[in-house]
């Protein structure tokens, strides 16, 4: 397509690897980060890869994001862990706090992990599929300050807080659910701008809680399912962040900021994408990692998710459906195809890649170069 560059995984990784190194980050952080934005953007979860980078790059200039945080373990117990992440890029402290957590599943059966006061930690299966490829479930799911309505509201009040399951199988690949609370993700609207194309009715409304399809006037993200992922989110909000006392919807509603405050003077001037609140970034996470083998035989229960899928594949179709695919098989998909050839980027979004590698003294992939 004439409106998008398409660029290898290893030149926009090395590339977006230093553009991180630049704003101060450590190299094995800087690879930490982007693993997870490739990662992304080879399963076509574009919203969740490289576009956010200038996005990243002003929220650590601001001091929202630390490039050198201070992660701690604040307690532990054989099956639980809580960590301090000192507004840490997400997947710095979410890499550090999931190794820990698997450790521990393998001893104790299970592991309850939190996370406190991190910030973006992008899509979340990525750190799902990591339990999966050590014969785990792995569950987790985020809570931020309000940027979705709650049902039969039309202002913020809750987060489309998203969550990801995964679970092993034999013959066919993991299956991995990795979806928002809301009708669409805020990132989608980002994309959505990039792409200079509207978002569907029903995903948004503006500030007034008026029904948009202009990402651009996008600012309260719509729950999925009416009350269900209204619902869903207020409960992760109790399980997480309000069991780690650090509350992130209540302080909003009643107009404090959540979470540890910003380090600089700027925090008022911080940008925030299309969907997100007006309040700069901050959120809570929860991880829990299940050992298959304290429940059953492992080789077994994969040979019986993959008799599922089998048996679901073989339902008769819908009109208007080729096949039935389960969760995670079109991301996989196109993880195959993007492997091979190449990581399509609209050219909006080469054009901000970019802009930062101007700023910032970063030599451009040629493939970038030519868009």
């Amino acid at each position: 397509m004439a409106n998008e560059v398409r660029v290898a995984r290893e030149p926009l990784k090395a590339f977006a690897r230093e553009i991180f190194i630049k704003l101060g980050m450590p190299p094995e952080d800087a690879e930490a980060e982007v693993s997870e934005l490739i990662w992304a953007n080879l399963r076509g979860v574009d919203s969740h890869g490289v576009l956010l980078i200038p996005i990243y790059r002003e929220w650590i200039e601001k001091g929202v994001m630390n490039p050198k945080p201070n992660i701690q373990v604040l307690k532990e117990t054989p099956a639980t862990i809580f960590v301090e992440a000192d507004r840490a890029l997400g997947p710095v402290v979410t890499v550090f706090t999931v190794k820990k957590a698997l450790e521990k599943a393998k001893k104790a059966g299970v592991c309850w992990a939190a996370i406190r006061n991190t910030t973006h930690q992008g899509a979340m299966g990525y750190y799902t599929q990591m339990a999966a490829e050590q014969d785990m479930a792995g569950l987790i799911w985020v809570c931020n300050p309000p940027n979705m309505a709650p049902f039969g509201a039309k202002a913020a009040g809750i987060h489309n807080s998203p969550i990801a399951i995964t679970v092993p199988a034999k013959r066919h690949q993991p299956l991995i659910l990795d979806m928002a609370t809301s009708v669409a993700a805020a990132g989608k609207i980002t994309l959505a701008l990039d792409k200079g194309i509207p978002i569907p009715q029903g995903w948004a409304i503006d500030r007034e809680g008026k029904p948009t399809t202009d990402p651009k006037e996008a600012s309260i993200l719509l729950p999925f399912g009416g009350p269900k992922g209204s619902g869903l989110s207020m409960m992760f909000e109790c399980l997480s962040s309000v069991m780690m006392g650090n509350p992130m919807l209540g302080p909003a509603l009643f107009g404090r900021q959540p979470g540890l405050p910003l380090k600089k003077k700027e925090e008022k001037a911080v940008s925030v994408s299309p969907g997100h609140s007006r309040i700069p970034h901050i959120q809570n996470s929860v991880f829990t990692a299940v050992d298959i083998s304290q429940f059953t035989d492992v080789a077994q229960f994969k040979k019986d998710i993959d008799e599922m899928i089998d048996g679901i594949k073989a339902l008769p179709r819908a009109d208007g459906f080729a096949e039935i695919l389960v969760p995670g098989e079109p991301e996989y998909r196109t993880y195959l195809d993007r492997s091979r050839n190449g990581i399509p980027l609209p050219v909006r979004t080469v054009q901000n890649l970019r802009d930062v590698a101007g700023k910032l003294g970063v030599e451009v992939p040629p493939e970038l170069k030519a868009a």
